[in-house]
């Protein structure tokens, strides 16, 4: 069963940065990916990067209004997905949500074919003065 748990949510001031890391256990299939979400109240769930690992390599896939901004990274310990934000502006302010996929078989855009079945409980990230 993979399991998921986010932390290093907080409250930062606008132009600061945050890193939010995502550990992650129990992927058992040779494809898998692991995606950040942010949901805002009242906004439907976005999708901030992902990243993809296949055949030892790791595949990163950001929206390309965040492109720049955000970057998603495997940590040295290789049991956890990080996420570092700058610039951070006051419409960052979410619930972060990492995501897990993991397939048999490979996809080139297993990052967005919407196949995300395992969740973490969500860190909030609150961007204010």
């Amino acid at each position: 069963q993979v399991q998921l748990v986010e932390s290093g949510g907080d409250l930062v001031q606008p132009g600061g940065s945050l890193r939010l890391s995502c550990t992650a256990s129990g992927f058992a299939l040779p494809y898998y990916a692991i995606g950040w979400f942010r949901q805002a109240p009242g906004k439907e769930r976005e999708e901030v990067s992902c990243v993809q690992f296949a055949d030892g390599y790791a595949y990163t896939w950001y929206p390309s209004h965040l492109k720049g901004r955000f970057t998603i990274s495997r940590d040295s310990a290789e049991n956890a997905v990080s996420l570092q934000m700058n610039s951070l502006q006051p419409d960052d302010t979410a619930v972060y949500y990492c995501a897990g996929v993991e397939t048999a078989y490979y996809y080139s855009d297993l990052c967005w074919r919407n196949m995300f079945e395992y969740w973490g409980q969500g860190t909030q990230v609150t961007v204010a003065s």
